[in-house]
C-alpha cells in the first residue's frame, strides 16, 4: 500500500523504520508536528520523524493544523491508500479521515479501552497496572474509540519507568502496526469494536501534577516518580528551591515523618506516610543531575528539614 505515515517523537521511530523497511508497502510522505524549540540553546529543531523521513528521502508535510486547505490538497493528490499513526501529536479532522481509501490507523500504547488518552503508560505505572501493550485501531472522531484490529501486551516492572516501558512497547508496538497493515492490505484483518466496558481515561500529566506529596504511602511516590520519569520529571520543595527527582528504593520498616529527610553517607532517605524512600538521582533547579548522596553533601538537611 502507499502509504502516509503521521508521528512526531522518538516513539514513533521504530514505527516508521519497520514500515521504510517493508517490501509490501511505500511510505510516500510523512506528516509531523511543526519544527519546534529544544534543548538549552531553544533552538528550532525538526522532530526525530521529520529527521528520519529526510534521511530516507521522504517528503515531510508539516502543517500548522491537520485541516490546513493546503495540506488536505498535498494528502489526496499523494493518493495514499492508508495513513499509520503513532505520537502525531494533533487533531484529525473528518476532512483529513476521508482522504485514504482504508483510513488512519492509530498504534496506541495501552490495551484499548483502557487508557484512552495522551498518556496511557504514565496512567498505567502510576495506577499500579501489572499489564499494558498497545493496540492498532481505526481513528475515528472520538479519543481513543476506534475499532481495534490487534493488540500486543507486556508486563510492567516493579522498576519501569514511563520512558523505559513506552521504549519496550514502541518496538513490539512496530511489528503490530506492520503485521496490521498487512492484513488490511490483504482483507484477512477485521476491526472489532471496543467493549463498552473498562473505559478508562489517561490525561497528558502536567507539571504540576508531578509534584510529590509525602503524606501519600510509599508505594503511590514510587509509582508517581517512575510515572514521571522522564517527562514531566517529578519533583518536591527543599528550602523553597525546586528539585527533580529521579526513581526511588522503597526501604521496607524504615519510618520516618512525610516529607522529613535524613542522610547518612552512604544514602538519603525520605519519609512517607507509610515506609521511608532511598533518593537516587536528584537534580536541583539550574544545576546538573546528580547522586542523592553528593546532593546531601551539599545541603547538608540537618534531620529535621523537609521535602514540601
Amino acid at each position: 500500500m502507499r502509504l502516509v505515515f503521521a508521528g512526531t517523537p522518538e516513539t514513533a521511530l521504530p514505527s516508521l523504520r519497520t514500515l521504510i523497511d517493508s517490501p509490501r508497502h511505500e511510505v510516500v510522505a510523512v506528516v509531523t508536528r511543526p519544527d519546534a524549540q529544544s534543548g538549552r540553546g531553544r533552538k528550532v529543531h525538526p522532530s526525530p520523524v521529520a529527521e528520519l523521513a529526510e534521511e530516507a528521502g521522504i517528503e515531510v508535510l508539516r502543517p500548522q493544523k491537520a485541516g490546513d486547505p493546503a495540506f488536505l490538497d498535498r494528502l489526496r493528490a499523494l493518493e495514499p491508500d492508508c495513513c499509520p499513526v503513532v505520537a502525531y501529536g494533533a487533531l484529525l479532522p473528518q476532512s483529513a479521515l476521508d482522504v485514504p481509501r482504508h483510513g488512519w490507523i492509530n498504534l496506541h500504547f495501552s490495551i484499548l479501552p483502557a487508557w484512552r488518552g495522551a498518556a496511557p503508560v504514565q496512567h498505567a505505572i502510576l495506577h499500579g497496572d501489572e499489564i499494558t501493550g498497545a493496540s492498532t485501531f481505526q481513528i475515528v472522531k472520538e479519543l481513543d474509540a476506534g475499532p481495534v484490529y490487534g493488540v500486543v501486551t507486556e508486563e510492567i516492572r516493579t522498576s519501569d519507568t514511563s520512558g523505559a516501558l513506552l521504549e519496550r512497547l514502541s518496538v513490539s508496538g512496530a511489528g503490530l502496526l506492520a503485521a496490521t497493515l498487512d492484513g488490511v492490505e490483504d482483507g484477512t484483518l477485521e476491526a472489532r469494536p471496543q467493549p463498552a466496558d473498562g473505559i478508562t481515561i489517561a490525561p497528558k500529566i502536567a507539571v504540576g501534577d508531578a509534584q510529590v506529596d509525602w503524606a501519600k504511602p510509599a508505594m503511590h511516590v514510587d509509582r508517581l516518580i517512575r510515572a514521571c520519569t522522564p517527562n514531566p520529571g517529578a519533583w518536591s520543595e527543599f528550602r523553597g528551591q525546586r528539585v527533580k527527582l529521579g526513581p526511588v528504593r522503597v526501604v521496607a520498616g524504615e519510618r520516618l515523618a512525610p516529607g522529613q529527610v535524613a542522610a547518612t553517607k552512604t544514602a538519603v532517605l525520605v519519609g512517607t506516610a507509610s515506609d521511608a524512600v532511598e533518593l537516587g538521582e536528584v537534580q536541583p533547579q539550574g544545576k546538573r543531575l546528580m547522586g542523592a548522596v553528593e546532593w546531601a553533601r551539599g545541603v547538608r538537611p540537618d534531620g529535621d528539614e523537609t521535602f514540601k
